[in-house]
């Protein structure tokens, strides 16, 4: 039952525009979406308060309006405070004109959730995860994205 809520939950959420909802989700149910995706992903993790989040956030809509006939789906995972969820992240979102499937991790514990992302996750952000199940591509950024990286890395994983 409870991944018939969660597949509902996702379907529901994703879409190409900023009138989306923002969900509460577990690490353990983020990893069974992303274990089950059959097309690119972009998973970026991210909070409000965090500078270097936001620079790099107009790079990543960016690559996925160019790449969006390619399948690639990106997903934006909030890791700000409870306090937070839902109107101030959604408000940031919508402010921005956001795009892409957006959560906010339920989640306090980082020696718990980030080995499940990735191993040398040390839980700094922005972190991002670029996976392609169909070649399986993957890639883990525990640091900023410059522009030439992300595409180098999206012509790499899209192959």
């Amino acid at each position: 039952m409870k991944s018939i809520l969660l597949a509902f939950l996702v379907l529901s959420s994703y879409s190409n525009s900023s009138d989306q909802q923002l969900l509460g989700i577990k690490i353990e149910e983020l990893n069974t979406y992303i274990d089950k995706a059959d097309h690119p992903l972009i998973i970026n993790f991210w909070a409000t308060w965090c500078q270097p989040c936001i620079a790099e956030i107009p790079h990543l809509q960016q690559a996925a309006q160019q790449y969006k006939d390619s399948g690639l789906e990106l997903i934006m995972v909030s890791l700000d405070f409870p306090e937070a969820f839902p109107k101030d992240i959604t408000a940031f979102i919508k402010s921005k004109n956001l795009i892409g499937t957006f959560f906010w991790l339920d989640e306090t514990n980082a020696d718990h959730f980030c080995p499940v992302i990735d191993e040398a996750w040390q839980g700094s952000i922005p972190a991002t995860l670029l996976l392609n199940a169909k070649n399986n591509y993957r890639k883990f950024f525990e640091r900023k994205i410059t522009p030439d990286e992300l595409g180098t890395t999206l012509r790499e994983m899209l192959q």
